[in-house]
């Protein structure tokens, strides 16, 4: 009986020992299963620290990025317009050119000039004058000798590829004197819009020689005169080739035609005052001249001989 109660103690002793040991055993089976996991540590851990990464740079101002730029709109931009107030309080109003008319009243309808260049009938001009030695009156234009030396150089831009020779100009001077002159002549650049370079005997009229540069108005005359029309043919002109010119007539001329099969053909004007053919159309036929106020005139029985003024009987009437 002794024994027997000596075992069974031992035997409880042994159970408890072993679910000790199983059970220690799977505690570090489990601690080595969460050990082992992608990451080497529990989720809690693991998000407890990416969360706190994060956190710190953001907190720090040296090292925010900054936030990207937004993508320009493919749609075209509207543009903004500038008020008016603001543009006129800003832009010093433009100042008129010294050749814009001081006056654009127009003569009535029946002296309307629709094919004018700059240089307009009715309209006073505002220009400064100067003085040149003009020698026999010839220029530009190439009229050649001038039976009188009221003459004058018509600036670059009023000169108009030639369209100004042969105009006849009334200038007046601030002390009232006045004078009558024809266009001869350019006055290159810098020569302003506006200005007219006279014949020193046609400045004379104005002021004394000495005062050099004077300022002046100016306007378009249609003088009366007896004279017609004259036609002359460049040095060089043939059937193949010529360039013909107008002289003597009272009002500029806008345009020269000459005869063809089909009508009409208008030729272009030089800068040396002729008006050229270059392939020999219409030369020594009839010609049309045109002057800026729409007259025509035609004039038959013209023929090719170079450099040699022939009168016609024509003139344009006097406006």
């Amino acid at each position: 009986m002794a024994s027997a109660s000596h075992r069974r103690p031992l035997r409880k002793r042994r159970t408890a020992l072993v679910w000790a040991v199983a059970v220690t055993a799977v505690g570090l089976l489990v601690s080595l299963v969460i050990a082992l996991r992608p990451g080497g540590e529990p989720d809690t851990v693991r998000t407890a620290a990416g969360t706190a990464a994060g956190a710190g740079p953001s907190a720090s101002p040296t090292t925010r990025r900054p936030k990207p730029a937004p993508k320009p709109s493919t749609a075209s931009p509207t543009p903004r317009r500038t008020p008016a107030t603001a543009v006129s309080a800003t832009t010093p109003p433009a100042r008129p050119s010294p050749a814009a008319p001081r006056s654009s009243a127009p003569r009535p309808a029946s002296g309307a000039a629709p094919l004018a260049g700059r240089i307009k009938p009715g309209t006073t001009y505002d220009g400064v004058a100067t003085h040149y030695d003009a020698k026999d009156g010839d220029g530009a234009c190439l009229y050649g000798p001038s039976p009188d030396l009221m003459v004058a150089a018509m600036n670059h831009t009023d000169y108009e590829t030639s369209q100004a020779c042969g105009a006849y100009i009334l200038v007046r001077a601030a002390s009232g004197a006045s004078v009558t002159v024809r266009i001869t002549n350019e006055c290159p650049l810098p020569c302003a819009p506006g200005q007219l370079d006279l014949s020193k005997e046609a400045f004379a009229k104005l002021a004394g020689l000495p005062a050099g540069r004077i300022p002046i108005t100016w306007s378009l005359l249609s003088p009366s005169t007896s004279d017609t029309v004259s036609v002359r043919y460049k040095t060089g002109s043939s059937r193949h080739w010529c360039a013909i010119q107008a002289l003597g007539h009272r009002n500029p001329l806008a345009r020269l035609e000459v005869r063809t099969g089909s009508g009409w053909s208008r030729l272009t004007r030089t800068e040396y005052n002729y008006f050229l053919s270059p392939d020999g159309t219409g030369c020594g036929g009839s010609l049309r001249l045109t002057d800026i106020y729409g007259e025509q005139l035609t004039v038959d029985g013209v023929t090719i001989r170079p450099d040699t003024v022939q009168p016609t009987r024509v003139q344009f009437t006097r406006r």
